[in-house]
């Protein structure tokens, strides 16, 4: 963790410790759901094993809006960041291995050193980037850029997580994600 968090931005080594000092280990098994629409996210997850899912409902239908795995953040961060309730399902896919910090102790602590708000304000300007660009693929881009892109950068997912959950997250129909997934080489 100590690691991840200094290459988005320094912070000294005294108030680093600090800080992961507070961190918990959280062990979950495969499908656990963590977050559930209307409840508040109390807790920011550092993923270190494990694969896991945020989506909502529509029609009964999933509708996935990320995935995590490690070296990452995961959680609901709207609901976590403002304390309002989820519009979200947070579930693992996998067994998974978080630290975990609640909000209240993360509140203090950045409140308390300058140096980790501005590395959660990088941290924060990180994830605004990434949704944008996510935005941006899934307006401009065709079902089968959008699928060779999601190749590239996560091929070890294909392995991981159902068909199913990775064509919803690309906006594919399941019948052309399958057509897909046999004549596109990974």
């Amino acid at each position: 963790m100590k690691a991840f968090f200094t290459k988005i931005h320094p912070v000294e080594d005294e108030i680093l410790e600090e800080y992961l000092s507070h961190w918990s280990p959280h062990s979950t098994s495969k499908k656990t759901i963590l977050t559930h629409p209307g409840k508040t996210e109390t807790y920011i997850y550092y993923v270190k094993h494990g694969i896991q899912k945020s989506y909502y409902l529509n029609e009964d239908k999933e509708h996935i809006m990320f995935f995590a795995y490690s070296p990452s953040f995961s959680g609901v961060v709207e609901s976590f960041l403002t304390q309002t309730p989820s519009k979200y399902y947070l579930e693992t896919i996998t067994d998974s291995e978080f630290m975990r910090l609640s909000y209240a102790k993360h509140q203090e602590l950045i409140q308390k050193h300058r140096s980790l708000e501005t590395l959660f304000r990088k941290i924060t300007e990180q994830f605004l980037v990434g949704i944008i660009e996510r935005h941006h693929q899934l307006m401009a881009f065709n079902a089968e850029t959008r699928f060779t892109q999601f190749a590239k950068r996560s091929p070890h997912l294909f392995q991981l997580v159902p068909q199913k959950d990775i064509a919803s997250y690309l906006r594919i129909d399941p019948t052309n994600f399958s057509k897909m997934m046999n004549s596109i080489k990974i």
